[in-house]
């Protein structure tokens, strides 16, 4: 697995899957608590439709956790020296190594998840003009009163049930969730500290051009942000970057993971359709 080094000394382990003559390359950032290889099918249908994707396992997730917490699987998901701070310089960092391994004539876009697209709101405001285009699933306004900072199990806490059955309606991924030595349920604010946690609150750039094209796909049962939430980033975005391509499409039911949910293949199809709209090659 190739590694980039970042500015504290931490090897940050990513994959590329390459298509020749791609549409465009994506940057996969994953969630909190995860890591890249539970993206496989995703991977899978953006490449037979023609898109290349490269992902980073983060600070203290999946293959960089492991070797940053020298192999203690307790530990995982633990960002180590930086912070949050240093875990969002290695996505931006990462944008670098794939833009340099790519060229400058293919498209590149940011795709992040739950934290992953977080940490992608503040990359696409320092680097306004380094991505053709930017889809967020399972996102928030990240405002004060606009994320869940309770117990997302809640509402769908069942006998014998796992402590992650907000991710999905499907039981099978709370199950291989849990069984995953590279996951941790625990969560952000658990991980990073509340400080660090709140470092994450921002608006939307000015200085982002209004032809970035965004994508925004939420559950209308995920409980860490879900509708209300997803509509005020969409209008924040629209009103402070005067965005003239902005798409919202709440998938009802579904909870957190989009990609995950018992209707998999529906969100893809959106997905490939959204990008192939504005980058497919006829």
């Amino acid at each position: 697995m190739p590694t980039f080094t970042d500015a504290h000394g931490v090897r940050i382990h990513y994959e590329s899957w390459r298509v020749p003559e791609a549409n465009a390359v994506i940057q996969l950032a994953h969630g909190i608590g995860e890591h890249i290889g539970r993206y496989g099918a995703l991977i899978q249908a953006l490449n037979a439709a023609g898109y290349s994707v490269w992902a980073d396992d983060h600070r203290g997730h999946g293959q960089t956790g492991f070797e940053q917490h020298g192999g203690d699987l307790r530990r995982m998901g633990r960002p180590g020296p930086g912070g949050m701070g240093a875990a969002i310089a290695g996505v931006e960092r990462f944008g670098e190594v794939i833009r340099d391994a790519e060229g400058g004539d293919v498209p590149l876009v940011l795709l992040g998840h739950s934290w992953g697209s977080f940490m992608s709101q503040h990359v696409v405001n320092r680097h306004p003009d380094r991505y053709d285009a930017v889809v967020l699933s399972g996102t928030a306004w990240l405002q004060l009163g606009f994320t869940n900072t309770g117990d997302l199990n809640k509402r769908f806490a069942r006998p014998g049930g796992t402590p992650v059955e907000w991710l999905s309606r499907d039981p099978q991924v709370a199950q291989d969730f849990m069984r995953d030595p590279y996951t941790t349920h625990r969560t952000l604010q658990q991980l990073f500290g509340w400080p660090q946690s709140f470092s994450l609150i921002t608006r939307p750039s000015k200085r982002i051009p209004s032809e970035l094209p965004l994508l925004v796909l939420v559950g209308s049962d995920d409980p860490v942000a879900g509708e209300r939430s997803a509509k005020a980033l969409l209008k924040d975005f629209v009103r402070r970057a005067q965005l003239v391509d902005a798409t919202l499409i709440v998938y009802e039911g579904a909870r957190h993971e989009v990609f995950n949910e018992i209707n998999r293949e529906e969100v893809r199809e959106d997905l490939i359709r959204w990008l192939d709209e504005r980058f497919a090659v006829d």
